[in-house]
């Protein structure tokens, strides 16, 4: 039986960016069960008056950005306002600068938001690529959204990890042959992202969900 207490009432009002490429239904569904009310839509003037913003995204980080491409502005001026800005994934490695995925793949420089500077690089162990289970969370520093989730597990999916290039910029790692970063945050904070897909993580995820909601409200 789950622990986990939804809220009586909505606390926060949340963007899912619906590029293409989310998990937006899972995503929908654990941020309504944390205390949020989701609006699913591509038009950058929601973001504006929403309390936060979520990047969801399973894929390539080369359509990723693709897809993404008209709502940059939109995005990048959101996090510059200081205002909550969530990704999930592929989401999350959309944050950083660059990723080797697309020289992997023989297509070239992409360049992402680059609000948490940095690049993702593919796993480089003995281990079966992609990634994909249940990985214990080891957090590094304080930060909102980790909070009661030092140690708890978290289930994650990708062949790529990002390596920022402010190692503070390193809320939580998890470990596959090497510690990787599993939750990545901005300087100021409000920009941070999930390795890991926190709608298939179980309590943990629910946790990371209502701590995301909880700050939205708080901002």
């Amino acid at each position: 039986m789950s622990t986990f207490e939804p809220p009586a009432e909505t606390l926060a009002d949340v963007v899912l960016v619906d590029y293409g490429l989310g998990n937006l239904r899972s995503a929908t569904r654990g941020l309504e069960r944390a205390g949020a009310s989701v609006e699913i839509t591509d038009d950058p003037e929601a973001f504006a008056a929403a309390d936060g913003v979520v990047l969801p995204g399973v894929g390539a980080f080369r359509e990723g950005m693709e897809n993404a491409g008209p709502l940059r502005e939109a995005l990048t001026d959101h996090a510059d306002a200081g205002r909550p800005l969530f990704g999930i994934c592929l989401g999350m490695q959309m944050l950083l600068t660059s990723s080797e995925e697309a020289d992997h793949e023989g297509e070239g420089e992409v360049t992402g938001l680059d609000l948490v500077p940095g690049t993702n690089v593919r796993f480089d162990v003995d281990r079966k690529v992609p990634h994909m289970g249940w990985n214990e969370l080891d957090v590094e520093r304080e930060h909102p959204i980790v909070d009661g989730v030092d140690g708890e597990y978290a289930y994650f999916v990708h062949s790529y990890y990002a390596e920022p290039d402010d190692p503070e910029a390193v809320v939580a790692t998890a470990d596959y042959g090497v510690d990787f970063p599993a939750v990545v945050a901005n300087d100021a904070g409000n920009v941070f992202g999930t390795q890991f897909h926190p709608e298939k993580s179980g309590e943990t995820g629910l946790r990371i969900l209502r701590n995301f909601v909880e700050y939205c409200a708080e901002r």
